[in-house]
């Protein structure tokens, strides 16, 4: 796994979490540009799933690459349903969404940088 590109994805989630909460407190519903921020920030974790799959192929790969591809098919997923779910509920809870959505995917980028370390790739 890419190092800078990881901490860059894990740093902008953070950022991201805590504005979504603080709006969450404030009761704002999530406006356009918090969606778009969340598309950015989806974007940034496909890029970092791109170069995972790529160094399934040409590095080594971990030894149960199996659980590996579950987390870069939940991690790559993860914030575009979030993105979906705060569009169906337009008041603070869905701002509440997106938050939550930030928090994990640190957990996720996390996990997927264990699982690759384990074999050495």
């Amino acid at each position: 796994m890419n190092g800078p590109l990881s901490i860059a994805t894990i740093v902008a989630a953070l950022v991201l979490g805590v504005w979504y909460l603080v709006r969450t407190a404030l009761n704002r519903a999530p406006s356009n540009t918090d969606l778009w921020s969340m598309i950015g920030l989806a974007a940034l974790v496909a890029i970092l799933v791109v170069v995972a799959v790529v160094g399934l192929f040409t590095g080594d790969r971990p030894t149960d690459w199996t659980t590996f591809v579950g987390y870069l098919i939940t991690t790559v997923a993860f914030a575009p349903v979030a993105v979906y779910l705060a569009r169906l509920e337009p008041t603070r809870w869905g701002t509440l969404i997106l938050g939550v959505a930030c928090l994990v995917l640190p957990v996720l980028v996390l996990r997927l940088q264990q699982i690759a370390e384990v074999t050495g790739g």
